[in-house]
């Protein structure tokens, strides 16, 4: 704590005669009042900054939800295969609201690691529905199907424990636990 004391002593001994010791004119106050009522008054354009931000986040969704179809429909598929795809595809949609729900500075960098591996997991999934569009519907493939959506909820149920985790130990950082 002296060091401290003796080297802010040392600062102001050395800029001791240059500091600004000037008073401020008295009318100074009205004077800065005269220059702010004397500003020509810029005209708001609100309206077209709102209507130009309502295309582009329209346009910008619009372009993420034309990026991100998949094959929703299997005309080939039995009953049976598309309803358990539906089915996962719910879930898989559900984990991913939850994920982009918890988007933050801090969790920003897992988040789209996450969102690169799902599009890894998806391409695998094209591939498999490729394969049954060219060779049918039989154990292996439906197997290898519930298998990938499986992975894909579990995947997104592991990151979203880990931010929690995350979450729970920057919110105790500062406890002291026993």
């Amino acid at each position: 704590m002296k060091k401290e004391n003796e080297e802010l002593d040392q600062l102001f001994n050395k800029f001791e005669n240059q500091w600004d010791i000037h008073e401020m004119n008295p009318d100074h106050q009205i004077d800065f009042l005269n220059k702010l009522n004397n500003k020509p008054q810029k005209k708001k354009n609100f309206y077209g900054w709102a209507m130009a931000a309502s295309i582009a986040l329209l346009l910008g969704i619009s372009f993420f939800y034309n990026n991100n179809e998949k094959p929703k429909e299997f005309k080939f598929a039995s009953k049976e295969t598309k309803r358990t795809d539906s089915i996962f595809n719910i879930l898989i949609e559900n984990e991913l609201v939850k994920l982009k729900e918890k988007n933050s500075p801090e969790n920003e960098q897992i988040i789209n690691d996450a969102l690169k591996q799902m599009k890894v997991f998806d391409a695998d999934y094209e591939k498999i529905i490729k394969e049954v569009q060219k060779n049918g519907e039989n154990k292996q493939i439906i197997y290898a199907m519930i298998s990938n959506l499986q992975t894909r909820i579990s995947f997104l149920q592991t990151v979203l424990q880990r931010i929690e985790e995350n979450e729970n130990l920057k919110n105790t950082s500062n406890e002291k636990t026993l």
